[in-house]
C-alpha cells in the first residue's frame, strides 16, 4: 500500500495513492484549514513561529540553553510540552481536524532532545508530582497530551517517531514511552528520510529495529523531493518488506511515477498457468 504525505489538495485524490495525508500545520507554524480528503497532520511542539513570538514557550535545558533553530541540533523551534494554553490550542486544532476527517496524525510530539525541557513551568511541575525520575515525569507528560488527543480522534491515531529504533532512545531523548503510547496509538509513522536513497542498507536496519521494537502497526515514510525514480523505488521496495505502507513525502509526481512504474513491473512479472 503507497501513500501520500502532501501540502497540495489536489494530490490527495490521485489514484497511484491508497492513502494521503495533508499538512495542517508544520513546525514552521505555518497552517491550514483541515480537508476532508485526507488525514489531517498536524505538528505538535516543533513550531518555530510560536517561539519567536512567544519566547517564553521556548524549551530550556538545565545549562539555559533554549530550542531554538539557532542550535546547531535542531532544525526548527520547538514549544515546551509543558505549557497548557499551548497544548490546549494544540486540541482545538485536532477538533477542528477531526470535524473534516475522522483520522488525524500527530507529528513533531515530545521534548526537544534529552536535555529539555527546565524551564520553570516543567522544574515546578516536576517538583510537584509523584515521580522522582525526570525521565519518567516527562513521559507522562507526552503519554498524557497523547491520550487526550486520541480521546478526541474517532477515526485512527497515528503518531509519527523520530527514526531512532535503539532501546530506550526515543524514551531518553523525547519523553515516548511506545508501550504505554501503543494504547492510544492505531499507528506509528517512522520517516527515514535521504536526499538519494542510493544505499538502502542503512534504511533496512532502522526498518528493521522499529518492526522488533513495536508491536503496534507502523509504515515507513520516505523523502520523494528529486530522489532518482530507480532509487526511490528501491529504497520502497525495502521499506514495504516491513511497513504498513510505504509513504512519500513532498513530492507526489515524483511518488506517483515511483508506484506507476511498480504497478507495472509487478504486472510484466504475472504468469497464469494453463
Amino acid at each position: 500500500m503507497y501513500g501520500v504525505v502532501t501540502r497540495n489538495e489536489e494530490e490527495l485524490e490521485w489514484g497511484e495513492f491508497d492513502r494521503g495525508f495533508y499538512e495542517v500545520k508544520d513546525v514552521t507554524g505555518r497552517a491550514a484549514e483541515p480537508l476532508e480528503s485526507g488525514v489531517n497532520m498536524i505538528s505538535c511542539f516543533g513550531d518555530t513561529a510560536a517561539g519567536e513570538s512567544n519566547p517564553e514557550l521556548v524549551p530550556v535545558s538545565e545549562d539555559g540553553e533554549r530550542a531554538t533553530r539557532e542550535q546547531p541540533y535542531f532544525d526548527w523551534g520547538f514549544v515546551c510540552p509543558s505549557r497548557e494554553r499551548y497544548r490546549e490550542g494544540l486540541l482545538e486544532m485536532v477538533d477542528d481536524c477531526v470535524a473534516a476527517n475522522p483520522d488525524v496524525r500527530l507529528d513533531d510530539v515530545g521534548f526537544p532532545r534529552a536535555e529539555y525541557c527546565h524551564c520553570e513551568v516543567c522544574d515546578e511541575r516536576f517538583a510537584d508530582s509523584e515521580f522522582d525520575d525526570r525521565y519518567a515525569w516527562r513521559a507522562d507528560v507526552i503519554t498524557d497530551f497523547v491520550a487526550e488527543a486520541a480521546d478526541r480522534i474517532p477515526g485512527r491515531t497515528y503518531l509519527t517517531l523520530y527514526p531512532d529504533p535503539y532501546p530506550g532512545h526515543l524514551y531518553e531523548r523525547a519523553g515516548l514511552d511506545l508501550d504505554a503510547l501503543a494504547d492510544h496509538v492505531d499507528e506509528f509513522v517512522v520517516p527515514l528520510y535521504d536526499m538519494a536513497y542510493e544505499t538502502t542498507y542503512w534504511l533496512e536496519t532502522i526498518a528493521s529495529g522499529f518492526a522488533d521494537l513495536l508491536d503496534a502497526p507502523f509504515s515507513v515514510e520516505l523523502y520523494a523531493v528529486d530522489v532518482d525514480i530507480d532509487n526511490l523505488i528501491h529504497a520502497a521496495e525495502v521499506a514495504a518488506e516491513y511497513g504498513e505502507s510505504v509513504l512519500f513525502g513532498y513530492d507526489a509526481s515524483n511518488a506517483r511515477a515511483a508506484v506507476r512504474r511498480m504497478q507495472a513491473d509487478a504486472q510484466d512479472g504475472e504468469s497464469y498457468g494453463g
